[in-house]
């Protein structure tokens, strides 16, 4: 694994989003640095590792780890040799591979502490994608895009008629633990409570 521009995500646990971490001489986590555009108070801030290399008064950072956007950090750290980088001028040839793998056990964590699937719906699950797949390539185009939009026309009834009991159900039996919600979905608290808020009130 290689430094990527983009977080690094996995299907069903989309908000606990891992990138790169830093931390400095002292062992601790800088904040984000600000960009002037040059356009009056407008400021851009970034938080990518490469940007903490202490050019233009920004902080140099010393040693990355793993970094998840539920606040989990890393244990391990890996020293960053800022010649490389710069040699290469390019981050995505810097080695990352200790970072995402520290990540990726993280979110192995995360996903056996959430609620399992039935393995019969999950199947059904992957099949129903896989099929909506294979549409785009077995019909004609037109037909093809008709069929997939009225398979997702399907889909949403069915998700408008259960969705909502089940937020409410989940949201009245856990109103004082959202954490354990959170936990449950697979998510961080933030993205639990909004998925809870968007199918409870869904179709009204």
């Amino acid at each position: 694994m290689y430094g990527e521009r983009s977080g690094w995500q996995r299907d069903g646990f989309e908000s606990h989003e891992g990138t790169v971490g830093v931390l400095l001489a002292d062992g601790s986590e800088p904040g984000p640095v600000f960009f002037d555009l040059g356009s009056g108070a407008t400021f851009h801030e970034s938080s990518d590792w490469w940007h903490y290399d202490g050019t233009f008064h920004r902080p140099t950072a010393v040693t990355m780890r793993g970094r998840c956007a539920c606040g989990w950090r890393g244990t391990k750290t890996y020293p960053i040799d800022w010649e490389t980088v710069r040699e290469d001028d390019d981050p995505d040839a810097y080695d990352t591979t200790g970072p995402y793998a520290e990540w990726k056990a993280h979110l192995d964590e995360v996903a056996g502490r959430a609620v399992a699937l039935p393995e019969d719906l999950t199947a059904l699950l992957g099949q129903v994608r896989e099929r909506l797949d294979r549409l785009w390539l077995e019909e004609d185009p037109a037909c093809g895009y008709a069929a997939v939009l009225r398979a997702c026309g399907e889909l949403e009834a069915i998700v408008a008629e259960t969705g909502p009991e089940a937020a409410r159900a989940l949201a009245y039996e856990q109103e004082e633990s959202m954490p354990a919600v959170a936990e449950a979905l697979g998510m961080t608290e933030k993205a639990a409570r909004a998925r809870l808020l968007h199918y409870e009130y869904l179709g009204r």
